[in-house]
């Protein structure tokens, strides 16, 4: 059990009492954890959803607004038309991904803004028989 702190002495030199003689008694000795930095998810303010954002980080999830995910998401609807094996595809890719655009922009969630606009399809795909021809391959 921790003594008390004796009358008339100082709050802080009882605590500093406390602590050299712990250390004299090993106390501190093979602590967990002992010569490595501290995590760097430590914050100076408590957060009341640490674990959480703790348990996101280790699982590797992470949640983005919903507009910066739909941007994300047009960037790879992009990629993937351009890589894709037919006009076809081509043309489905990006109108799923013009729809999903547009609906952002006309009933905008809260959040910093999209920064999009529907792809022009004519344009990836000429874009796409460009890098097809290049490649050496026809569709």
């Amino acid at each position: 059990m921790t003594e008390r702190k004796p009358p008339g002495v100082g709050f802080e030199s009882w605590v500093d009492k406390q602590i050299r003689d712990a250390e004299s008694r090993g106390e501190f000795d093979r602590l967990p954890g002992a010569g490595r930095p501290l995590p760097r998810d430590v914050e100076t303010t408590y957060d009341e959803l640490w674990w959480v954002k703790r348990k996101m980080a280790r699982e590797g999830i992470s949640v983005l607004p919903p507009t910066l995910a739909l941007r994300k998401e047009a960037e790879d609807a992009l990629e993937a038309a351009l890589a894709a094996p037919s006009e076809r595809i081509v043309r489905k890719i990006l109108t799923e991904i013009n729809g999903r655009i547009r609906d952002m922009m006309f009933k905008p969630p809260p959040g910093p803004p999209l920064g999009k606009k529907p792809y022009d399809v004519e344009d990836v795909v000429r874009q796409w028989r460009e890098r097809r021809a290049a490649g050496g391959s026809d569709a």
